[in-house]
Order: structure tokens, then sequence, then C-alpha cells
């Protein structure tokens, strides 16, 4: 047998690419890509969001805390377990998280703000400290404002301990009383024993 003959091993199974059909696929794809980002960019106006600025309310934390509430699948968002945004209409399970969202990008720009904070000038900055020194009244606290406090709260820490000293003499005394007018009682347990020694 002669090796030189050999015949090659049967590919034609395989699936041939045509290389050049596939590359002028690539450049459709990609022209479509950028025609697309330039149509969706130029349909509409940029967004002009409000800078961002300060809660103009309260944030409630503390009104549910420590409280049971029954938690069914059916209720609506607001009143299921955790804290509820009515801006997005989510709920967030706990507070540092439910802090996170209302400070978050998406919260805000669903408030319609960006995440820039716009530039006070010097001016701005005079009239907030002007602003502030109105707001805080000379002589609102002195050292004897502060001592009249330390004292009555000493007077108040006086009092309850009186109070905790006579309900425990209260306790003490009614336990005694009880104790003396059992003393003269026989318990079950001893009539049986009394009874058994006299046969």
């Amino acid at each position: 047998m002669d090796h030189n003959n050999a015949v090659g091993v049967d590919n034609t199974f395989r699936r041939k690419f045509d290389r050049e059909e596939y590359l002028e696929r690539a450049r459709e794809r990609e022209k479509q890509e950028t025609e697309s980002r330039f149509k969706s960019k130029s349909k509409a106006p940029p967004v002009q969001r409000k800078p961002l600025k300060h809660r103009d309310y309260e944030v409630d934390l503390e009104s549910r805390l420590g409280k049971t509430q029954v938690v069914t699948p059916i209720a609506p968002l607001s009143q299921q377990a955790g804290y509820y945004c009515s801006v997005c209409e989510c709920v967030v399970k706990d507070s540092a998280n439910y802090l996170d969202h209302i400070n978050g990008k998406k919260h805000q720009r669903a408030l319609g703000m960006s995440m820039r904070v716009e530039r006070a000038s010097l001016e701005q900055v005079q009239q907030r400290f002007e602003s502030l020194k109105k707001r805080k009244s000379p002589g609102s606290f002195t050292e004897q404002d502060l001592d009249e406090r330390i004292l009555k709260q000493q007077q108040e820490e006086e009092e309850r301990k009186r109070q905790r000293r006579e309900r425990k003499k209260e306790k003490k005394a009614s336990t005694l009383s009880y104790g003396n007018s059992d003393k003269n009682k026989l318990k079950p347990l001893d009539i049986c024993l009394r009874a058994c020694a006299v046969f």
C-alpha cells in the first residue's frame, strides 16, 4: 500500500462560513446601531433637571417602630411591612435602606432633580449666615437655665426613688401580713400526714 496516495479525511459535513458575508452583516449592524443612537438622542431635547435642594419635610422613621403588623401578600404596597415610597411606589425593608433610597439617584430623578448641587455665591452664603444668626436669639441659653434644668432633673429623680421605696415597703408589708395569716392554717398535706399518724 502506498502512503503517498492517501486520501484525506472527509470534512464536508462541517459548516463553512463566508467571511465576506459576515463582515458585511457586522458593518450593517454597526451602522444601524449608530443611527438608532443618534435618532434617540435627537428625538427630544435633553431634560433639564433642577439641582438638589433641602427637604422641606421631616422623614418619618419612628412612627411604626416597635409595632406589630399582620403582613399579607395581597395587601397594597403602602400597607406592607417596611417603608413605602409613594414617589417610586416601592417598599424598602429597613430605615437605613429607606434613607439610602430617598437620597439616591433614582428617587431624586423621579422628583425631577439631578444629583448636582447648585453652586452658592458669596452673597447667598452671607445671607444664610445672617438668617441663622437672627434665628438663634441671643441670650436664649444661659448658665442659670442649665442650673435650673439640672436641679429640676435631680428633684424628679429623687421623687422617682422615693416612690420606688414606698412601693417596695408596701409590697413587703403586704407579703408579711399574708404570711402571718397562713401560719395558723393547716395545709392539706399536713392534714393527711396527721390523719395517717393517728391510725
